[in-house]
């Protein structure tokens, strides 16, 4: 049906105004388990150092009665140490920012802040699995923490041709040739670990790796079941009992999608020089800056006590 004469419709008014939310949807991951699980300790210099120990083997220990005892050899304590690395962000914002009337926020300067802190907190937690060698920091070379992969040496499964670091962060691990996870590969490294004396609770792997774990089997399988009178159908591993422990399973997307590591996170924890700050810098326009920093750095306490599967497909 056409329209009456000289009907003035909508689409020929002028001035309507805009229909805009005042509203900003952003479904961006910003879930960081690992940096929020480790506990914080205070670090004292840009070199933050630590130390190790390890009884002796068990042996035969019976003796007679009344000889002379000799002290056996006492073995020194390892030190270990990783290098600070800071953290920056930063936002210029125009001054005629509070004159503007916007949709979603009030000041633009307070919303871009938040989301920097957001951001640095998900390189942060993308730090803490790289297979990344330590950096001294100099004038000219900004200085790097050692990631997670560097220190593991004890409980480890390499794919083909793959090789663990030497473990003290000074150097990376050798990659080899990817293969598919296993229950018996992930029950493999949890044994591992008890037999080193280490009590891992939480498994930490990306979500690729997580819909393999999913299909893990038990003597109580009880993954995929439909109650009776329910609608819901379960099929996910939250908690997994192995005869070497019990450990949580925490998805996380920073996490490589070739590694899963199985860890004891009382054994790690942060070291923070200085702790994240957010300060104005210096106006040198018509406009307001400000920048986020966080220098830190990454303690392995005992990798003994922790796991890691590497080179997955």
């Amino acid at each position: 049906m056409a329209q009456p004469v000289n009907l003035y419709s909508s689409n020929d008014m002028v001035g309507i105004r805009e229909d805009l939310r005042d509203a900003i949807y952003d479904i961006s991951p910003t879930e960081t388990p690992l940096l929020t699980r480790l506990k914080k300790m205070k670090a004292t210099a840009r070199k933050h150092e630590w130390q190790t120990d390890a009884l002796r083997s068990s042996a035969n220990n019976a003796n007679i009665e009344g000889a002379d005892i000799t002290p056996p050899a006492i073995s020194p304590t390892t030190r270990l140490d990783n290098q600070v690395q800071m953290f920056v962000e930063a936002v210029t914002i125009t001054d005629l920012d509070g004159s503007l009337k916007k949709a979603g926020r009030a000041k633009e300067m307070a919303y871009q802040m938040k989301r920097k802190i957001q951001v640095m907190k998900l390189d942060a937690e993308r730090a803490l699995y790289l297979n990344n060698a330590k950096v001294v920091g100099t004038d000219t070379v900004a200085g790097e923490l050692a990631g997670a992969q560097t220190w593991f040496t004890t409980n480890t499964s390499n794919g083909g041709g793959g090789s663990d670091a030497t473990g003290d962060g000074s150097d990376t691990r050798t990659a080899g040739t990817p293969r598919a996870l296993t229950q018996t590969i992930f029950e493999g490294v949890m044994q591992a670990a008890w037999t080193a004396g280490g009590k891992p609770t939480e498994v930490f792997l990306h979500g690729d790796q997580m819909a393999v774990v999913t299909g893990f089997t038990g003597y109580n399988n009880q993954r995929t079941t439909l109650a009776a009178g329910s609608k819901t159908v379960v099929n996910a591993v939250d908690v997994f009992v192995t005869q070497w422990g019990t450990v949580k399973f925490k998805m996380c997307r920073e996490c490589p999608s070739t590694e899963v590591f199985i860890m004891d996170p009382d054994m790690w924890s942060i070291g923070e020089l200085q702790g994240m700050r957010n300060y104005e810098l210096a106006k040198t326009g018509s406009s307001e800056k400000r920048a986020l920093d966080w220098t830190w750095t990454l303690a392995c306490h005992n990798e003994a006590a922790s796991g890691l599967i590497a080179d997955l497909s």
